[in-house]
Formats: structure tokens, sequence, C-alpha cells
């Protein structure tokens, strides 16, 4: 529970961080898949990078409406998405289109992506966000908890890497 962005943010900054190591590898290790029975679950760094990226890019659209208003449509249009198609169909269809991205673009938003949410957040109004419960539990789904979740697959690629 967070009563405060900058701890909120502070968080998020160091969870984030082990992910940026994905940054350094070459295109080869990123292409490269991990084992599918595996912790990586058949994962190449570009997935993982691009799974992420998207899902940040998300809540950054709901984190730029939320700094304007009290209300995101975007967040609405994703609430009726996730209830009608579901996330693997979702997942699936962001992992097509990322994957038609050459990966110098995937390499650009995954660099962005989290610091311009971060920046995005610190103008949203604390009562929007930080102290609105389902805000708040949006934005940890889509960030601190989406990379506990996926730390297994991040050490896979790495490891895989090496």
């Amino acid at each position: 529970m967070y009563f405060e962005a900058l701890s909120f943010l502070e968080d998020e900054r160091d969870a984030w961080a082990p992910f940026e190591a994905l940054l350094g590898l070459s295109d080869d290790a990123l292409e490269r898949p991990t084992d599918p029975s595996g912790p990586g679950h058949g994962w190449s760094g570009r997935d993982l990078m691009s799974h992420l990226a998207a899902w940040q890019a998300g809540a950054l659209q709901v984190a730029r409406e939320l700094a304007v208003g009290e209300h995101s449509a975007t967040l609405a249009r994703q609430e009726g998405d996730w209830a009608t198609r579901g996330f693997d169909v979702i997942n699936a269809a962001l992992t097509d289109e990322w994957r038609a991205l050459p990966l110098d673009e995937v390499r650009r938003r995954f660099r962005t992506t989290a610091g311009e949410l971060r920046g995005y957040l610190t103008v949203v109004p604390e009562t929007r966000w930080v102290k609105h419960s389902k805000h708040l539990e949006y934005f940890a789904e889509n960030t601190l908890d989406h990379y506990t979740e996926h730390a297994p697959e991040l050490a896979a690629v790495l490891v895989g890497a090496s």
C-alpha cells in the first residue's frame, strides 16, 4: 500500500532496473528463445521487452488522461477488452504486433516508455492514482507486480545470453 507517489515511483524504478540489462544484449541474444519447458517459457529477450513495454505503454496512456482529468477512457476500454477477449488473446495480439517491429524500435520503446510513464505519474494528482485504490492497483499491476511476475523470464533470457 502506498500513501504518496514518491515511494511508489522509487520502488518502481528499483524494480525496473534489472530489466534494463536486456538493453545490453546483442541482437542475436535478444532473438534467442528460452527453453519452452523452463522458467522462460520459450520467450526471447525481444518478447519480454515487447511484453513489458506494451503494457507500460497502455499505462502511460492512462496516466496521460489522468493528468488532465478524473477519468481515463483508455482504462475503461482496456477493462472492456480484458473482459471480452481475455489476457491471453490480448497478449498474443501484442506479441504479433511487436514482432512486426524492427528490433531497434523495440529497443527504443523499451528504453523510453518506463521513464515516460514515471514522468507522467509525477504530474497526475495523487488523489487520482496513489489515493485512488482502483488506479493505484492498475499502475501497480502494470509495473511493480508485472516486473515481479516476469523476473523468471528475465533470468532465463540473461542466462541464455551468456
